[in-house]
């Protein structure tokens, strides 16, 4: 039997086109689906703005704390929470998995192989991801497809098959100028990373400021191939 969530997003798909309209078409999903949006925050530039769109809507809001954030990232989970003054659940990597891993390959095995960080990524992001939609329909990213050519022909609203929800992308079709000029009108916390040439900000060890001219994502995962630089977390179907 076709899942039933599936054949609400084929539903809702005919009803409405592609749109950058952020806040209609967020009041739209929630007027559809009450109680069952959720949004993840990485505190970033876009999940800010993202945060303050929602602010006033009946969605959910959850973080991962994958163990290895900077400093920087917890400082800006506190003011954010402060200033909006909304509830941010986190989720956590599972401690026998990370003792397991650890204890096996060593605390930084990521620099050693794609497949030692992948595997990474999916103890520390993705197995608590799939905790965190558990009985959500709507899950709500703040990805922009300037962010890598994986994202470039993202839709805006899709199916994820993986984690059998819908997944809506508010922001794909801003730019990064958007984006800060949005942060700075409504003088909204932002991760003091941003000013040191930190733009997309994961993990300690697999991040680092770009350098001017640079790709997006060129601060993570460095020293891997700058077309397979993706967590797991948003594979495009």
């Amino acid at each position: 039997m076709e899942n039933r969530l599936k054949i609400e997003f084929d539903k809702l798909l005919k009803k409405t086109s592609e749109t950058s309209v952020q806040a209609d078409f967020l009041q739209i999903l929630t007027d559809a689906f009450p109680n069952k949006l959720i949004f993840s925050t990485s505190f970033s530039y876009e999940d800010q703005v993202i945060t303050h769109l929602i602010k006033d809507l009946d969605i959910d809001i959850f973080t991962l704390d994958t163990g290895r954030l900077f400093e920087q990232t917890y400082e800006t989970w506190t003011a954010t929470r402060a200033f909006f003054k909304k509830n941010i659940k986190a989720y956590y990597p599972d401690t026998e998995e990370i003792k397991n891993f650890v204890s096996e390959n060593g605390p930084d095995s990521f620099y050693q192989s794609v497949e030692q960080r992948k595997a990474c990524c999916t103890i520390r992001k993705v197995h608590p991801l799939k905790k965190a939609l558990q009985g959500y329909k709507v899950w709500i990213t703040g990805l922009r497809s300037e962010h890598s050519a994986n994202r470039q022909n993202m839709p805006q609203l899709e199916w994820d098959e993986d984690n059998q929800i819908i997944k809506f992308h508010p922001l794909l079709h801003w730019t990064s100028e958007q984006v800060t000029d949005y942060v700075k009108a409504y003088h909204l916390p932002y991760n003091h990373l941003h000013k040191k040439g930190f733009v997309s900000i994961g993990c300690e060890p697999c991040t680092r400021a770009i350098k001017e001219g640079e790709d997006f994502r060129a601060g993570r995962w460095w020293w891997e191939d700058a077309n397979k630089k993706e967590c797991g977390l948003h594979i495009h179907q």
